[in-house]
């Protein structure tokens, strides 16, 4: 249900196909997954990315990243108006670049990779302040992208620190 009381409408095949712009916000079909589409959207973000990472430079992939957000943007504000629903669990165009983005600013490594996953997944899931009033908050195609990319930000302050626990105690091994 909708916070109007409607019911949300279910997206088809049909749907992602009828306009670009749902396309996109579905990331390619992957938000029909029958069980998390989150997940699973967050997971095509990072085969994406690391898809992206071994043909372009770091100046270009960023720049990728971020038109990808813009363009998600319009995606989102399209896609939610059409469903009726602002931000359709759906839609997972949103998990998608944010987990590039993450992936983008992290150490190499599979642990470094896991432990981004896991955290984006938990932020994105959980919602502490302030995402959880942004996603409510901000009810467009910008608080779609933006609530996620906060998320993105806490999992990289996370792994931050992480890193540098791991710098400080490094001399004692």
């Amino acid at each position: 249900m909708t916070t109007s009381g409607k019911p949300r409408k279910q997206p088809s095949t049909q749907f992602v196909f009828a306009h670009p712009a749902h396309f996109i916000a579905f990331g390619f079909g992957s938000g029909l997954a029958p069980v998390a589409p989150g997940t699973v959207g967050t997971a095509l973000g990072f085969f994406l990315y690391y898809g992206l990472a071994n043909l372009l430079p770091d100046q270009a992939l960023i720049a990728v990243i971020g038109l990808s957000f813009v363009i998600g943007v319009w995606a989102c504000d399209v896609t939610g108006r059409d469903l009726g629903v602002h931000d359709h669990g759906a839609m997972v165009w949103d998990e998608i670049v944010a987990m590039m983005l993450v992936l983008f600013f992290i150490p190499a490594g599979t642990v470094w990779q896991v432990a981004a996953f896991v955290l984006f997944r938990f932020f994105d899931i959980a919602k502490p302040p302030p995402i959880r009033s942004l996603d409510r908050g901000i009810r467009n195609g910008f608080g779609v992208m933006f609530d996620d990319i906060v998320a993105a930000l806490y999992a990289l302050l996370v792994l931050a620190a992480w890193q540098q626990f791991q710098g400080d105690f490094a001399g004692l091994s």
